[in-house]
């Protein structure tokens, strides 16, 4: 996996990336943005009259419990903004590290966000469900990034193999390898919640999971040949 995320960090630093990461950016920006000022608002349409003191403790910690949620659902938000994006970040990388490669089929933008719109969903329900586990140490690191590992990796792997094979292979794949895509979930995680490299990190995201999803084609069809001439020696 190593290999692939090299690959990775090369195309994202390509030239023709920067249009989708400077966009990318902006809109992760701002939604984030209007999930904190929409928060903050309901905590202002909640003002408890005539007990200033509490009120205050309110908006202390509403306000703390909104930047903690933006930060907890960056993951699945830079996933929804990439949905605009993914066709023309992977056929670029495609074109360069994988020439001659068959054509894709065709998803369109509605399936790409619809799956996004998912893992939101999905991510909010679960990472609130698991809230009161954050809050506790040594453990929360990990149940974190384990989980969003999960949701993360398993929807870009589809984003990434639904262009290439249809619902039912992806699937199956998916359950064939799901401890290593699940891992490559996790380092997409780790991406998404570092400062700075997270500005980045969809991009390189995408080109990662392309990577690891041709890796996996790639040994299975030798896995194929090789058991295909097994057969073949042991009928002779």
């Amino acid at each position: 996996m190593l290999s692939e995320f090299r690959l990775a960090v090369e195309d994202t630093v390509a030239p023709e990336q920067r249009r989708a990461i400077l966009i990318s950016l902006a809109l992760a920006l701002a939604l984030l943005l209007m999930l904190w000022l929409g928060i903050s608002l309901g905590l202002e349409l909640l003002r408890v009259a005539g007990n200033g003191r509490l009120y205050a403790l309110i908006e202390i910690v509403g306000s703390a419990a909104a930047l903690l949620l933006a930060w907890l659902l960056f993951p699945a938000m830079t996933l929804l903004i990439l949905g605009f994006f993914l066709d023309g970040i992977v056929e670029s990388v495609e074109s360069r590290r994988y020439p001659g490669i068959a054509p894709v089929r065709r998803r369109g933008i509605g399936g790409g966000l619809a799956s996004a719109l998912r893992l939101l969903l999905l991510a909010l329900v679960l990472n609130l469900a698991a809230l009161p586990l954050y809050l506790l140490p040594a453990i929360n690191l990990f149940i974190y990034y384990l989980l969003n590992g999960y949701l993360v990796g398993r929807e870009y792997f589809e984003l990434v193999a639904l262009r290439r094979v249809d619902g039912g292979a992806a699937a199956a794949m998916w359950r064939r390898h799901r401890g290593r895509l699940v891992l490559a979930g996790v380092v997409i995680t780790i991406l998404l919640s570092l400062p700075l490299v997270n500005l980045v990190a969809p991009v390189m995201a995408a080109a990662f999971m392309l990577h690891v999803f041709e890796g996996l084609r790639r040994d299975e069809a030798a896995e194929t040949f090789a058991g295909s001439r097994r057969t073949g020696l042991m009928k002779d």
